[in-house]
């Protein structure tokens, strides 16, 4: 995809796009040349590092399927998603519905060209809605008449959030973010999180990651610890095997290497 003639109204095609770097990392095509030219870097740092973020990704992508199906499995029947990013394959409520039909999904962002497309993807499924919303305003999304006409918070419900809560560079900001959705969210509810985790690895790659991601409208990319990332999941309980690089989250027995850089995920239970 290339040429500001081809975007959709309201797209901005001179700046790049966490959204559409991501879906380039993911191999899709709902991209542009200043999107690639951005995440070419970060594949370059990513390189750098010991790890490649393109395949963080599909690994980080892979996590999400795992974790919706086992909750569709479990019982859940409500999935929330936050920063829902472009569509892809294996999206959650393709998931949710192959594992139980009857779900209800609702896909929240504020990227003009994610909301485009998924609402495009998704107009003919009534269980299923796309709304604009913004993380840093919690209560906007949980008071979002879409979203109040189809998730029931008296009921549980998964909210999801992956690979979204780097771009909130505040540590406090970003476990109250979590906190507004897990507290209006019933017993029997679950947090879905994931989050890149920089391993043991020298920091001076991940620097130049930030710098390219400063270009973007979110305008930050904060890394943070493995402590750093489980203290985003309080009052929660741990679903098995806890907080675990996602490629090894319900995927294998393999001991987790926290050793390399990744994509950290946990799946927690609110009691």
């Amino acid at each position: 995809m290339s040429g500001p003639e081809q975007a959709p109204a309201g797209v901005d095609t001179t700046v790049p796009s966490v959204a559409r770097m991501y879906d380039y990392y993911l191999m899709g095509k709902d991209n542009y040349q200043v999107d690639r030219d951005a995440a070419e870097k970060v594949v370059a740092a990513s390189r750098a590092s010991g790890t490649d973020i393109r395949i963080a990704a599909r690994d980080n992508r892979g996590f999400l399927g795992r974790a919706v199906r086992t909750l569709a499995e479990a019982g859940v029947r409500q999935f929330l998603d936050i920063g829902a990013g472009l569509p892809t394959q294996e999206n959650v409520h393709q998931v949710a519905l192959r594992h139980a039909p009857g779900s209800r999904v609702v896909y929240v962002d504020n990227d003009p060209m994610v909301l485009v497309h998924a609402r495009a993807l998704l107009a003919d499924d009534p269980a299923t809605a796309v709304v604009e919303g913004d993380l840093h305003d919690p209560a906007s999304i949980l008071g979002h008449p879409e979203v109040v006409s189809r998730i029931d918070f008296a009921e549980p419900v998964a909210v999801v959030f992956c690979a979204v809560l780097q771009f909130v560079p505040d540590d406090a900001e970003a476990a109250a973010l979590v906190a507004a959705f897990r507290d209006r969210s019933a017993p029997g509810s679950h947090i879905v999180l994931s989050h890149p985790f920089p391993g043991e690895r020298p920091g001076e790659a991940f620097e130049e990651i930030g710098q390219v991601y400063t270009k973007t409208p979110s305008g930050s990319f904060t890394l943070r610890s493995r402590a750093s990332v489980g203290r985003l999941l309080a009052g929660t309980e741990l679903l098995d095997p806890g907080l675990v690089p996602v490629q090894r989250w319900r995927r294998d027995e393999a001991p987790p290497d926290f050793t390399v850089p990744s994509y950290l995920g946990g799946v927690g239970r609110i009691g």
